[in-house]
């Protein structure tokens, strides 16, 4: 489930998921803007579901479901310093 939402960010920031990678610190306002507008068009669309049961077919709500990557992303940008992972 974990790595479905990482696919699912990574796809919103239109960047290849790998195993070892870099965000430079002059990419992450732009990677910013990408995940919060789909955050906030997550939440638009979850408003005009008009039921229940629509709202049930959506995937999990990204706003909750990022927010952690999100503020990662905030942070490093804040100390001006990139997201490194992998080996």
């Amino acid at each position: 489930m974990l790595k479905d939402l990482t696919q699912r960010i990574f796809l919103i920031i239109n960047r290849p998921l790998e195993d070892k990678g870099i965000f430079l610190v002059e990419q992450l306002p732009d990677l910013i803007n990408r995940l919060e507008k789909a955050i906030e068009e997550d939440a638009e669309l979850r408003k005009k579901a008009s039921s229940d049961e629509a709202a049930a077919k959506l995937p999990d709500r990204l706003g909750q479901r990022a927010q952690p990557f999100l503020n990662l992303l905030k942070s490093s940008l804040k100390q001006e310093d990139p997201v490194v992972w992998g080996d």
